[in-house]
């Protein structure tokens, strides 16, 4: 920092978090801590810092085209400080409440330490010209009609992707509701733990209690790692949906002691430690296969605090399993992530249509080998967090071996809801706008037993 630069440092914090995602490929969840701890930021201004640089991550296809039109240029033809400076400066201007003023002078001086003195002129231009409209006329001059294009760009979707989300909420019986998912995509998740049953009580952790999985509480703020039942392994941080997927799996059916389990792709580990916390209670036993190490590794973090012998962790190509060995699989297979939006604020710029399809080879793949490692009359939870239907109805139509039967009973048993609110079945698929999770797909399928 150059002497007599006053630099906000939530705002540098901000900057770096965006460079590194749009330059280096980094993950803005990774990539934020440490450099919260290099510029020692904590309480509200490591909460500033974080809502605006994924704020930013987020809403940077929006911001272009406000920028577009202020600049009177392409963004893409701007030297990257300049742009990054830009999508920060635009997002508080336009979604945080942040003065005008404020957001102005802060982004030039941003952009004058990161991209030199010459760049202060224009960004300082474009800048006044963005504070000069209210944000819902900003809405109106740049995706002003009601054509999935707009829509796309108002929420600051990539259009294939909007395109993907569409069919699959048509195909919920959801078509009116595409812009209310965009909309939930773009608010930060709240933080939800899980008490694994049997280790943790729920009503002993701070928050208040999840609405539907009957282990969840949602924080209101604060440092989950502080928690005392977090640091020891007893509850973690869990999205509410990813409990309900992996109970359903247990909730299906009543558990014969002595049954084995199996997750195939176990890492990093959450649905592991409760499948492990059920199966203990249960009398039986969990194989938790992750094909990558360094993955693995999490997932034997993540099952520390079960009785021994519970969970077995093994290092495998799930594909290449045991056959008939299991009585209940947990297929949570990797996806585009299109579901997690709300979390990711960099994903829906990274993935690609060509991911779909081969990231659908694979999980048909899976599939198969959790039909071959099943025993006959046992069962199989097919579970993505995407909603995209090539990863999600059409894997599970193509799979051999298994027949689907309906999710919902589970569902609806293991939270306290009815059956119907579950959609048309025999899928089903969870909304950040409906139920406040990620958009975890289910699917149950049984071997049968001829």
């Amino acid at each position: 920092m150059s002497p007599g630069t006053a630099i906000d440092a939530a705002r540098e914090a901000a900057f770096r978090c965006v460079r590194d995602v749009d330059a280096d490929d980094a993950y803005a969840n990774l990539a934020m801590p440490g450099i919260l701890s290099a510029l020692r930021l904590s309480g509200r201004d490591a909460g500033f810092a974080t809502e605006l640089a994924y704020g930013a991550l987020r809403m940077r296809g929006y911001y272009d085209a406000v920028i577009a039109h202020a600049a009177r240029r392409d963004p893409s033809s701007l030297d990257n400080p300049v742009r990054w400076s830009l999508w920060l400066g635009a997002h508080q201007a336009l979604s945080m409440r942040v003065p005008a003023h404020a957001a102005v002078s802060e982004t030039v001086d941003l952009a004058r330490r990161h991209g030199g003195p010459r760049v202060a002129p224009l960004v300082n231009a474009v800048m006044r010209r963005i504070v000069e409209r209210e944000p819902a006329e900003w809405a109106a001059l740049v995706a002003p009609s009601a054509s999935r294009e707009d829509l796309a760009l108002r929420h600051s979707h990539p259009l294939w992707v909007v395109n993907e989300l569409a069919a699959a909420l048509a195909e919920d019986s959801r078509a009116p509701e595409l812009e209310a998912l965009l909309a939930a995509d773009n608010e930060p998740a709240a933080v939800t733990l899980v008490a694994r049953p049997g280790l943790a009580e729920r009503d002993a952790l701070p928050g208040t209690p999840a609405p539907l999985s009957p282990w969840g509480v949602t924080l209101a703020g604060g440092d989950p790692g502080a928690i005392p039942e977090v640091a020891s392994g007893t509850a973690a941080v869990q999205d509410e949906g990813s409990q309900v997927v992996a109970g359903a799996l247990v909730a299906h059916r009543e558990v014969a002691p002595g049954e084995t389990w199996l997750d195939m792709c176990a890492g990093p580990g959450g649905k592991a430690a409760l499948l492990g916390a059920l199966a203990a209670q249960h009398g039986a036993t969990v194989d938790a296969n992750e094909i990558h190490e360094h993955r693995a590794q999490l997932v034997r973090n993540a099952v520390r605090a079960l009785p021994e012998g519970v969970v077995t962790v093994t290092t495998a190509d799930s594909r290449n399993l045991a056959a008939n060995a299991y009585d209940r699989v947990l297929l949570d297979a990797p996806c585009t992530g299109l579901g997690a939006l709300r979390r990711r604020p960099e994903a829906r710029w990274r993935r690609e249509p060509a991911d779909v399809a081969a990231l659908a080879e694979l999980q048909a793949e899976l599939l198969a080998a959790a039909a071959a490692a099943v025993k006959p009359g046992g069962v199989v939870a097919y579970v993505t967090c995407s909603p995209v239907l090539a990863e999600t109805r059409d894997v599970v139509a193509a799979a051999h071996g298994l027949e689907l039967v309906d999710a919902r009973p589970a569902v609806a048993e293991l939270t306290g809801t009815p059956r119907r609110s579950w959609g048309p079945g025999p899928h089903v698929q969870l909304w950040p706008h409906v139920h406040g999770t990620d958009a975890m797909y289910l699917a149950i399928l049984e071997r049968p037993r001829g």
